[in-house]
């Protein structure tokens, strides 16, 4: 009987294990960093409640000593003390697999994309962001009146962006084909359809000076730029900023980040 009620409960620990599992995945996507901390306390204090529920409530009585048994009844005798001895020992491979149920069912839920955004941008609801060099491979507004090219591992990253935040892009174009290459290039990679962001939100000016103006009269919480130049002149003025960069600045701000692409800043590589 004792081993059925074990079984029992194994199987018991597994589908509610199972069924919760599959309902806090759904939840933990909508939850902030916060609530996943008091969810994982709250799983804790679960725990720690089922070990002191499973320890012996108190010490067992000790049973009266008999008489030495007569040479006939030994056998039976010594049948019974070993299965008395035996009945208050749990079995250590069912304690095993109980223990290995509970922790399987108590893994840490790794975070959604979503949640990584949200939790680097430090809620930061507006970014504006430079287009040569972080999210189109060419590096030059020359390279531009040839061609544009959206980089591929930066799409994912791009596009939960635009989910949560207010985006612009913006960069330096010399002509009215570059300005169209460049729309064109976002538009095939699915960036107005799949994402949050509109082609008015693409803004193109003639001077590096003039993407300056556009982020200090945007006031992003966030400006991403590949220019050091840029980066030094809107410290003073932008909360945070990244720098995307091989090689970090020298007396960087302390609102400065620097990382050498935006989906490794976001640990996506």
């Amino acid at each position: 009987m004792a081993d059925n009620s074990k079984e029992d409960f194994l199987q018991l620990v597994k589908r509610v294990g199972a069924f919760l599992t599959v309902k806090f995945s759904n939840l933990f996507r909508h939850l902030d960093s916060r609530s996943v901390g008091a969810i994982a306390g709250l799983a804790f204090a679960v725990v720690f409640t089922w070990r002191l529920l499973r320890t012996p409530s108190g010490p067992q009585r000790r049973q009266p000593k008999r008489q030495a048994p007569t040479t006939s009844n030994s056998g039976v005798s010594s049948h019974e003390s070993v299965n008395a001895s035996s009945s208050g020992v749990s079995d250590p491979s069912e304690d095993s697999r109980t223990q290995n149920v509970i922790d399987e069912f108590f893994q840490p839920v790794k975070p959604t994309l979503g949640q990584i955004v949200r939790q680097r941008l430090s809620e930061g609801r507006k970014v504006t962001c430079r287009l040569l060099g972080v999210i189109l491979e060419e590096s030059s507004p020359e390279e531009l009146q040839k061609q544009a090219t959206v980089r591929s591992s930066v799409l994912e990253v791009l596009l939960e962006i635009t989910k949560f935040c207010d985006l612009y892009l913006m960069e330096r174009v010399l002509d009215d084909e570059s300005e169209k290459k460049v729309l064109t290039a976002l538009e095939d990679a699915g960036v107005f359809t799949s994402g949050g962001l509109v082609k008015d939100k693409v803004l193109f000016c003639s001077t590096e000076n003039g993407r300056t103006s556009f982020v200090r009269q945007l006031e992003p919480d966030w400006h991403i730029d590949s220019n050091p130049e840029i980066i030094t002149q809107l410290a003073r003025f932008i909360k945070y900023q990244l720098h995307i960069s091989p090689v970090k600045l020298e007396r960087p701000a302390s609102n400065v980040f620097t990382a050498t692409s935006l989906e490794q800043f976001f640990g996506c590589v």
